[in-house]
């Protein structure tokens, strides 16, 4: 009698366990089961709102007719952060802890950054130099450290100048965007500066008359702005005529040298003398 009564007992406790553990999992389930379907929620709308924010990015830097390799990047860098932000609003709807991953990303980020530091310099000097056009491929610039070229390419880490004496120089986009670069082809004109000296007793009147039919009779050199012919100096050993002039920044180099050659032929047959170093001693 008693081992039945037990046994009743234990059915009964049993029956009210399972009942339990039922309602418990179904409880369970259906909080689950809305963070599942909130999770989902989040993620449809996130990604509709990630492609929107895209298409008014990529229109924003077509209508800046930013390079290709930039509006690319950019893109795909804003893509990699939105998605990022949405993974960590879905992790937070679903109950896990965001805090570790953020710190784990952080910490990641700062070992990477200080492993690549100078790279990372370069790779925004890159960004700078894409994005505000300093100058562009084909342009002729001084860069720092004496490097001097033709823009062949400009790419994320270097920029690749092309030397006269066909060489070619990588110099890192880091020290291109901190430092000052003259770039001599982004405006139409330049100014080519001359010094011509004469021996003292020359007729400045003539050779300033000779150096003006020189300058004319050369197609390249503008007339606007008016060339520029002085007196520059009086020099220990010459007379030394400054001359300035305006071409086109294309035809710098041949006026440069075209001009000093035909000015050395012309003052000679004009009789006009180039001088020598001359010291004079006196002795008492």
């Amino acid at each position: 009698m008693q081992i039945s009564t037990l046994q009743v007992v234990l059915d009964a406790t049993q029956k009210i366990d399972v009942a339990n553990l039922l309602e418990r999992l179904l409880t369970w389930g259906m909080e689950v089961g809305k963070d599942i379907i909130g999770a989902i929620l989040i993620y449809v709308v996130g990604r509709f709102i990630i492609r929107q924010i895209t298409r008014l990015i990529s229109k924003i830097l077509e209508k800046r007719k930013l390079e290709i390799s930039v509006q690319t990047f950019l893109k795909s860098l804003l893509s990699l952060l939105l998605n990022l932000i949405l993974a960590f609003a879905i992790i937070g709807k679903l109950g896990v802890e965001t805090t570790s991953f953020a710190a784990l990303l952080a910490s990641a980020g700062v070992a990477i950054g200080m492993a690549l530091s100078g790279n990372l310099s370069n790779f925004a000097g890159g960004l700078i130099i894409l994005v505000f056009k300093p100058f562009r491929v084909g342009d002729y610039i001084d860069a720092v450290g004496g490097a001097s070229g033709t823009v062949k390419e400009i790419q994320i880490f270097h920029t690749i100048l092309g030397t006269p004496d066909n060489r070619v120089i990588f110099v890192p986009n880091g020290a291109l965007s901190s430092n000052a670069v003259t770039n001599y082809s982004k405006e139409g004109l330049r100014r080519v500066d001359f010094s011509f000296g004469v021996e003292y007793g020359a007729d400045f009147h003539q050779v300033k008359q000779v150096l003006g039919d020189i300058i004319a009779a050369d197609s390249r050199v503008l007339q606007t702005p008016e060339p520029f012919i002085a007196l520059g100096e009086l020099a220990a050993s010459s007379v030394n005529i400054t001359v300035r002039v305006w071409v086109k920044a294309a035809d710098y180099w041949d006026v440069k040298f075209g001009l000093t050659q035909a000015v050395y032929d012309t003052f000679n047959e004009k009789g006009i003398s180039f001088p020598f170093p001359q010291l004079t001693i006196h002795q008492g």
